[in-house]
């Protein structure tokens, strides 16, 4: 069976993205100082190249899409270039103007999103970027790991990994801790009662 994966970079403090969806903390403090940030190479990663070798498509927000076209070469840009496949957003507003055709807009609900991913899949794993629909899928009960790649960095600001003000606390399950470089690899499991 498919799983969906909430696949993401994380600030020690928590942060997905900093201040103005920025991402240029990941390789900053190997960089000259964020500048040329493109041209780092950091040490690969096995758990981030096995998520991408057992993936078969990837579901994400309009936010997602909007930073992604806009700073970092839209689906291009996807796992550095070494992405090719199915990339659908959910939105109630796809853009108006021509798009990249590899990316396909959905409109429906959540879980409808989550089904069109999952057939395109073809037996692999969606991976979900962003922040809103992962969270979405995880209140939904739909989510069933989360990988983390810990950079050593406090941001102090941005987007948080994850928010539920008074939300009842929700116990993972941790299978994997391993390091690349400077970078914490970490994979959970979530309970998932409605997909089992």
């Amino acid at each position: 069976m498919s799983d969906l994966i909430w696949h993401v970079t994380m600030s020690l403090d928590g942060f997905i993205a900093g201040p103005d969806d920025a991402m240029d903390w990941v390789v900053k403090h190997w960089s000259d100082n964020g500048h040329g940030v493109r041209d780092i190479r950091v040490e690969k990663s096995p758990v981030a190249e096995e998520v991408v070798q057992t993936t078969g498509a990837i579901l994400a927000g309009r936010r997602w899409y909007d930073i992604a076209t806009q700073r970092f070469d839209g689906v291009e840009g996807i796992y550095g270039g070494a992405w090719s496949g199915p990339v659908f957003v959910l939105t109630h507003d796809p853009p108006r103007r021509e798009h990249d055709p590899a990316i396909r807009f959905i409109s429906g609900e959540l879980a409808d999103a989550v089904r069109t991913a999952l057939d395109a899949a073809n037996g692999k794993n969606v991976v979900l970027f962003g922040a809103s629909i992962p969270q979405q899928c995880l209140r939904a009960g739909l989510l069933d790991e989360i990988v983390i790649h810990l950079v050593p960095v406090l941001l102090g600001d941005g987007i948080r990994l994850y928010e539920r003000p008074g939300g009842e606390p929700l116990g993972l399950r941790r299978t994997v801790a391993a390091e690349s470089g400077q970078v914490t690899d970490l994979c959970f499991l979530v309970p998932n009662p409605s997909r089992r």
